[in-house]
């Protein structure tokens, strides 16, 4: 019997691309979906401390489900460091102005507070349309939540 702990070498991973529509999805089950797979944690060889995880690309941000509740509840601050410099707006409002940061920071909030996380939230990509860049990579269609990924 070994004791060993297994580690990938950056030879074994490989980083693969999936999209995934968000017309009509709820924010946070979508989100928790993506962060595993930026994570790597739907790998057999997911390493807490290496960057396993694959790519995500989401595709109709604008048309995520939301309830109307959390439409004009929640609510994004920030302040500049500035005397008056606090400013806030409501999920509805970004919702509207800017679809694809809705999805983005629902899903930062989910991965961890390290360079690590930074890493990851940088292999996804958000478009509030149908159309994306990212043809030349041949993303496969996200499984579903029950599904098996290898």
């Amino acid at each position: 019997m070994t004791t060993k702990t297994y580690s990938p070498s950056i030879t074994e991973i490989e980083h693969r691309w999936f999209v995934v529509d968000a017309d009509g999805q709820t924010l946070g089950r979508l989100a928790s979906r993506i962060a595993r797979v930026l994570a790597g944690k739907h790998k057999p060889g997911y390493a807490t401390h290496m960057d396993t995880g694959d790519h995500v690309i989401v595709l109709n941000a604008s048309r995520v489900s939301v309830t109307r509740d959390k439409r004009e509840t929640k609510v994004y601050a920030r302040h500049s460091g500035y005397p008056g410099g606090f400013r806030e707006e409501t999920l509805g409002d970004l919702l509207v102005r800017r679809p694809e940061e809705v999805v983005r920071r629902a899903v930062k909030g989910m991965l961890p507070r390290t360079r690590l996380g930074a890493q990851q939230l940088r292999k996804l990509k958000v478009y509030a349309g149908s159309d994306h860049p990212h043809e030349a990579q041949r993303p496969e269609p996200l499984p579903t939540p029950g599904a098996t990924m290898r």
